[in-house]
C-alpha cells in the first residue's frame, strides 16, 4: 500500500471503463497510464465474478488493489487468483426456485442457460461466458416481464431476504451488499486523500454519490441516470463520449483539476 495514498478511483466496468459492444478498454489506456504515474489505486467495481475479475485486473496491471465483484456482494482481495466458495450462490438459486412460475418464467438467470447460450446473450467469448457462470454471491439475469410483474417478483424475493439491483444490462439478485458498502470498507482501510468514482448504471448511483468527485459515463444503450444528490454542487460531471473514451477524458480532466498530473 502506498502511504499516504493520494488518489483512489472506483470504476464500474461494462459500459464505463469497458466498451459496451467490444469489451475492450483501449480508449482509456492514456488515463490508466496517467493514474499509474500519480500513483493512484484503481478499484474495479463490477457485476463480474471473481473468476472474471482475476484476468481483467491482471491485464490492467491492478493486482495490488482489491476489486469489488458481483455488484458489491463480495470482494476479491489484492493478489488473489481464485474466487470464493459458492455456498451462498446455491442458497440464492434455491430461493429463486420458490418464485411462482408465472413470474419465474420472466427471469432468465446466468444459471438457467448453458455457457454457449450465455455467450450469445452477452456477446462474450465462450471461455469468458464460462467464467461469468462461476458465481459465488449473486445471480444476474434478463427480465422479460412487465413492470408490474417485476415489482411482484422483487417483492417475493425481498420477503426472503433477497435484494435486486438493476445494472446496465441485467437485473441482479443477491442476499445483500452493494458497491457503495464495499467502497466504504475499502476507503476505511486505505484512507485515500482524494476519491473519484465512475459509472453509468442505476447500480452505480450509491457509489457515485459517496465519492468526492463522480463521473457519469455516457451510455447510449440506456436512459441517462437521474440527477445525483451532489450534482448541483459541481462534484459530478457527465461525459459526452461513451464508455472508455468518456472515462479517459474525464479522468485526465480530473487529474488536472486535482493537480495530480
Amino acid at each position: 500500500m502506498i502511504s499516504p495514498l493520494r488518489l483512489m478511483v472506483f470504476t464500474d466496468l461494462d459500459g464505463t471503463l469497458i466498451d459496451h459492444d467490444t469489451y475492450t478498454w483501449d480508449a482509456a489506456q492514456e488515463a490508466l497510464e496517467a493514474l499509474a504515474r500519480v500513483p493512484a489505486a484503481v478499484i474495479l467495481a463490477s457485476s463480474k465474478t471473481a473468476a472474471e475479475m482475476v484476468g481483467l485486473r491482471a491485464a490492467m496491471g491492478l493486482e495490488d488493489w482489491p476489486a469489488i465483484v458481483e455488484n458489491g456482494a463480495g470482494v476479491l482481495s489484492p493478489g488473489a487468483l481464485t474466487g470464493a466458495d459458492a455456498t451462498q450462490y446455491h442458497a440464492l438459486r434455491a430461493v429463486l426456485e420458490t418464485v411462482p412460475p408465472e413470474l419465474r418464467m420472466h427471469f432468465t438467470g446466468f444459471g438457467d442457460v448453458t455457457a454457449e447460450e450465455l455467450a450469445r446473450i452477452t456477446g462474450l467469448p465462450l471461455a469468458d461466458a464460462g467464467l461469468a457462470q462461476q458465481r459465488a454471491f449473486s445471480e444476474p439475469g434478463q427480465w422479460t416481464g412487465t413492470d408490474a410483474q417485476q415489482r411482484a417478483f422483487e417483492a417475493h424475493l425481498k420477503d426472503r431476504n433477497v435484494i435486486t439491483q438493476q445494472g446496465g444490462r441485467f437485473l441482479t439478485l443477491s442476499f445483500g451488499g452493494n458497491k457503495a458498502i464495499r467502497m466504504g470498507e475499502i476507503i476505511a482501510t486505505y484512507q485515500p486523500r482524494h476519491i473519484i468514482a465512475l459509472g453509468d448504471a442505476p447500480n452505480d448511483i450509491l457509489m457515485l454519490e459517496q465519492a468526492e468527485h463522480a463521473v457519469i459515463v455516457a451510455n447510449p444503450h440506456r436512459a441517462p441516470l437521474r440527477p445525483l444528490t451532489n450534482e448541483a454542487e459541481g462534484r459530478v460531471v457527465r461525459t459526452q463520449a461513451a464508455g472508455p473514451a468518456g472515462w479517459n477524458a474525464a479522468i485526465l480532466d480530473l487529474l488536472q483539476r486535482l493537480d495530480l498530473t
